[in-house]
């Protein structure tokens, strides 16, 4: 028997919603590059909205895992972890 990946809580701001027509929701995946994957696979086009040509993380995006900031989309995932996806604000 295959065990599905970590399933886990996400938080995206309301600039995303168009893709998804929530902010809330919840996604599989064992890192963050694959959950983004998960996430794109039913909602097509909301990973390049956070992720760049290069799978690095676009410079206007954090992202915090259980309160943790992160940028490596490497990072493991556990069953439960909470994904807070958010919009840098800059400006003068």
């Amino acid at each position: 028997m295959t065990s599905l990946p970590p399933l886990v809580k996400v938080l995206l701001p309301a600039a995303l919603r168009s893709y998804t027509g929530d902010t809330r929701l919840q996604a599989r995946g064992d890192t963050l590059h694959a959950l983004f994957a998960d996430l794109d696979q039913r909602f097509p086009g909301l990973r390049f909205r956070v992720v760049d040509e290069q799978q690095q993380l676009r410079p206007h995006m954090r992202v915090f895992v259980n309160g943790q900031a992160l940028r490596e989309l490497s990072f493991r995932l556990n069953e439960g972890d909470e994904v807070a996806v958010l919009l840098a604000l800059s400006g003068g």
